[in-house]
């Protein structure tokens, strides 16, 4: 029986081994740019638009928020001031 010799010896492999830092960094720049190639931006008055709607959003929540904290808050005094 013939003894298999790539299990005396390891072998290394080349393929594994990760290029330096810098071509690394230089593959995930040239990445991106041809990502950001691909991106269709909107329009300047679709952008304002949707500015307009995530305005308005946060605005209703801070409200909603607000009357809750508002609420909280005058329960809690009622409930402080009760015991006393």
């Amino acid at each position: 029986m013939a003894k298999n010799q790539s299990a005396d010896k390891p072998v290394k492999k080349d393929k594994n081994k990760k290029p330096n830092i810098f071509v690394r960094m230089g593959r995930k720049l040239k990445e991106t740019f041809s990502e950001l190639k691909n991106v269709t931006w909107p329009t300047f008055g679709k952008a304002l638009k949707t500015t307009g709607v995530v305005i308005v959003v946060v605005l209703i929540f801070t409200v909603l928020v607000t009357c809750v904290n508002v609420g909280f808050t005058e329960l809690l005094k009622l409930m402080t001031s009760w015991g006393g």
